[in-house]
């Protein structure tokens, strides 16, 4: 029974043994037989996989042979034309070159020229030389010879005058000077005469540039009384209130204001001194103010002068647009407007240039009407002839050419500027309508009254000219007309001949300029007349 069991059981395990190594035959089998499957699918995918990237490679090579052609063609191309652009070059550079060279070798041929002319005329220099310095000598020699001939002669011949006159050597030399003297003046005074002209004709102008100038420029009593404002003041306490503590708000007044406070022993007032009268006006109505309001200090100053201001701009807009109405003139621009609504502060020898402006446009209307122009336009000339003054303190130049400039930014008519620009003969005329406001313009700076000055000063400078002129010898009567603008003077025609009367004229002129202050300029008239009466019985 054991070994029955214990074959069954062997022939069990063997039959398992065997299960177990069949099963694992087939398994091995089919492993294999997928594998293999397995192995040619991958294989076929591989290759697959080979041969599209190999595609894509050759694809991506013939676009990249492609592009690197296309860079290449382009480069080749842009390459070309550099070397085109700069054969070009090369080929103008070497035909300027070629062109220098020609005018170097002509102009060391046009040197040699001229070196060899100018060798040629040292040489001839040279000879001139040596034959003037050989007649020179001779020259000297007979100079000599006839000089001791000439004292010689002299002596005898001053011998025998003195003789025959009676007469000793000390007289004969005073009455000798005096005639000399005689002739000498009259040929002075001759030459004088034709160096006048002479300059007349040719600095005319250039004269009349300078001497305009110079009074625009320099006037003293002008500057003095037009340039300071006084202001009274209650007490000599309100001046330390006005000086501040260690000066703070004298300083903070000026500097706000932009003027100079004048602050000395004068009794009862404080001086005001700026040569913009438009800052001038500003500082005088706001110190006004603070005077009356009694707070002075630094920080009231600054609102004061600030609020002044504003009123002051407002104020000058005012004046210019009722200037515009009443001389009647339409279409400036706003900027025009304002700079002639300034001119109500300025003024020229005591004349208001606004007034003065105003004046003058009516009366170039008077004159254009008359000569059958358009006395409109002729208006609107005279009206801004001075305009520049509003501005010439801050910009340089003369006031005709600063006006004219500042007109043609806002689009005036080419005959008011040329009105502006040439009333004081900086330019020439290019209208009829510029000597028309040349003509008013003196017209009304020398009417009577149109200029302020003091009765007593007036009849003293009067006097003065007349006697300047009555001082001079053979002068008969002097009148000083024209409110002192001209002097005629009148001469004796039997001791003064008509060479002389040239010399007079400038020797009083010269002497009215060295010992008077005058503004503008004074014409020295000489008049020589001779009346021979008979009568018929």
């Amino acid at each position: 029974m054991i070994l029955l069991l214990s074959a069954i059981e062997t022939s069990v395990l063997i039959y398992t043994l065997v299960g177990v190594a069949v099963g694992i035959a087939t398994t091995v089998i089919i492993g294999k037989v997928i594998g293999k499957q397995v192995m040619g699918n991958a294989q076929r995918e591989a290759k697959d996989i080979t041969n599209r990237a190999q595609a894509e490679a050759q694809t991506y090579k013939k676009q990249i042979e492609l592009d690197s052609r296309n860079e290449l063609a382009k480069r080749r191309e842009n390459f070309d034309r550099d070397m085109d652009s700069a054969r070009n070059e090369l080929k103008e550079t070497e035909r300027r070159l070629q062109k220098r060279e020609d005018n170097l070798d002509r102009k060391l041929d046009v040197l040699s020229t001229k070196e060899k002319y100018l060798d040629d005329q040292d040489n001839k220099i040279k000879a001139r030389e040596k034959s003037v310095a050989a007649k020179d000598a001779q020259i000297s020699t007979i100079l000599v010879e006839r000089k001791e001939l000439l004292d010689k002669s002299r002596d005898e011949q001053k011998q025998i005058l003195l003789r025959i006159s009676n007469m000793n050597e000390e007289e004969a030399r005073k009455q000798t000077l005096q005639l000399v003297e005689h002739e000498v003046q009259h040929e002075a005074a001759q030459l004088i005469q034709q160096s006048t002209l002479r300059a007349e004709e040719e600095a005319k102008d250039i004269a009349l540039k300078i001497t305009l100038q110079a009074i625009q420029r320099y006037a003293s009593e002008h500057t003095a009384d037009s340039t300071v404002n006084t202001i009274p003041v209650p007490s000599d306490d309100m001046k330390g209130r006005i000086i501040g503590r260690e000066g703070r708000n004298i300083r903070a007044f000026e500097k706000a204001s932009g003027v100079d406070v004048i602050v000395d022993d004068t009794p009862g007032v404080v001086v005001v001194s700026c040569f913009d009268p438009v800052r001038r006006a500003i500082a005088t109505e706001a110190l006004t103010k603070l005077l009356d309001d009694g707070r002075i200090h630094p920080s009231r100053i600054e609102e004061v002068v600030e609020q002044v201001q504003g009123e002051m701009q407002q104020r000058i807009v005012k004046f210019g647009k009722e200037a515009n109405i009443e001389a009647n003139i339409q279409g400036l621009h706003p900027r025009i407007s304002e700079a002639m609504g300034r001119l109500y502060y300025r003024t020229s020898y005591g004349q208001n240039i606004l007034r003065h402006s105003m004046e003058v446009a009516f009366l170039c209307q008077v004159i254009a009407d008359e000569l059958g122009l358009d006395g409109t336009l002729a208006r609107r000339c005279g009206y801004l002839h001075d305009i520049g003054k509003a501005m010439d303190h801050e910009v340089e130049g003369g006031h005709p050419q600063i006006g004219m400039e500042f007109c043609k930014k806002f689009g005036e008519r080419d005959e008011v500027l040329n009105a502006i620009g040439g009333h004081h003969n900086d330019i020439p005329s290019t209208s009829p309508y510029t000597p028309i406001v040349m003509a008013a313009d003196a017209i009304s700076g020398a009417r009577p009254g149109a200029r302020r000055e003091t009765l007593e000063k007036y009849i003293r400078r009067l006097r003065q000219l007349e006697d300047i002129a009555t001082e001079h010898e053979g002068v008969r009567q002097a009148y000083a007309i024209q409110a002192g603008r001209e002097v005629r003077v009148i001469v004796d025609p039997d001791n003064v001949d008509d060479s002389n009367c040239v010399y007079i004229a400038r020797d009083i002129a010269k002497r009215v300029s060295d010992e008077m202050t005058f503004p503008g300029e004074i014409r020295i008239t000489v008049l020589r007349e001779m009346r021979t009466i008979e009568y018929a019985k």
